[in-house]
């Protein structure tokens, strides 16, 4: 009798966990727009260094230096869109309305729906957000309990929706600094808002390259989710 037990424990032990069943996370507008906002921004940012290379240097010709570790220095070919200068103009002024049209879609749909609730940093997120940075750097072992989006996600989400509104309008300043003086001049001057829109982008890079990390490193799950609109993995698909 207890060989059986025993037996049918070992059985029990040997039987394969079942995979939580698939949920829906994504909307088709939240996919569309983030894969398109991939692309768009790849467009802008090379585009971006072809401009920038019709001028490498921040500041008044004859005058002070913005400090700039990039400075006369030409970025490899492969990596600037454009050809010339009004080439890469052309290129960027284009994929600039792609851009802001993207982010309005992705931004109606985020109000309409609510979803904003679930992405939006507030002061009851820090806390959380301290936490899942020791477990990141390993100074805690277990992985705090989150929802859809922990805490250091909603900061880093929040945060890239400011930059990404600092980048219009620091690029607005440049494009029109006639027109909108006012708003030139409330970042400093035109080159002081052409220094701070070129620096938006590597904060726009940098951003990418940790969150694609964590992804993979954590969530590789939520990578399929992105694509499929639906998940398989071990954190909660709301909040």
């Amino acid at each position: 009798m207890a060989e059986n037990i025993l037996h049918i424990m070992s059985d029990a032990d040997r039987s394969p966990v079942r995979p939580p069943p698939p949920v829906k996370r994504h909307h088709w507008i939240v996919r569309f727009t983030h894969w398109a906002t991939v692309v768009l921004l790849i467009g802008m940012v090379t585009s971006g260094l072809q401009i920038y290379g019709a001028y490498a240097k921040f500041g008044e010709r004859g005058g002070p230096y913005y400090v700039n570790p990039f400075q006369d220095r030409e970025f490899p070919g492969w990596s600037r869109l454009g050809g010339w200068l009004a080439g890469a103009l052309n290129w960027h002024f284009a994929l600039m309305w792609g851009l802001v049209g993207v982010g309005l879609l992705y931004l109606c749909y985020i109000v309409a729906s609510g979803e904003w609730r679930s992405l939006l940093f507030r002061s009851r997120d820090v806390r959380g957000a301290i936490a899942m940075q020791q477990y990141y750097l390993r100074l805690r072992k277990d992985h705090p309990a989150q929802g859809k989006h922990n805490p250091l996600q909603k900061l880093a989400y929040t945060f890239i929706v400011i930059l990404g509104v600092l980048s219009v309008l620091t690029g607005i300043a440049i494009y029109k600094p006639v027109q909108f003086s006012w708003l030139t001049a409330l970042f400093g001057g035109f080159q002081a808002a052409r220094y701070w829109h070129f620096w938006t982008v590597w904060i726009f890079v940098g951003f990418t390259i940790v969150h694609v990390m964590l992804v993979f490193v954590v969530d590789p799950p939520s990578f399929r989710a992105m694509i499929t609109g639906w998940y398989r993995g071990r954190f909660p698909s709301h909040d």
